[in-house]
């Protein structure tokens, strides 16, 4: 099964190596560089099995993005996972009271990041 991915970061290299990793792991994958941008694809795309987003990006954080996608019906269970630099327990929390499904640290672990993917979206 293709798992449709839309990965959100403000970072070129974060996001080309996202589409490199998950594509090569038989995914299908579409980027945006922020919140905002996220949110315009999604009005655009069909519903994707999961969302991987930065936190801290212009425009829109991922706080904001992660919140504003549970509020849209159609979308409140797609999983979503935080990629960030980020560590802070705090932050964290306010992910998850934010509807995160997980929190994955920067650089990431291409097979774990998979793996991750399948086992909430599978």
């Amino acid at each position: 099964m293709d798992l449709k991915i839309l990965a959100v970061d403000d970072s070129r290299t974060i996001r080309d190596t996202l589409r490199i990793t998950l594509v090569g792991a038989g995914m299908m994958v579409t980027t945006a560089d922020d919140g905002l941008h996220a949110l315009q694809l999604l009005d655009q795309m069909d519903r994707p099995d999961a969302i991987i987003s930065d936190i801290n990006m212009p425009r829109l954080d991922g706080f904001g993005f992660i919140r504003a996608v549970r509020a849209i019906d159609h979308l409140r269970a797609v999983p979503i996972l935080v990629l960030t630099t980020e560590s802070a327990p705090e932050l964290r929390e306010r992910a998850r009271a934010a509807g995160a499904t997980g929190w994955i640290v920067k650089p990431f672990d291409p097979g774990k990041l998979i793996r991750s993917l399948r086992l909430v979206a599978g």
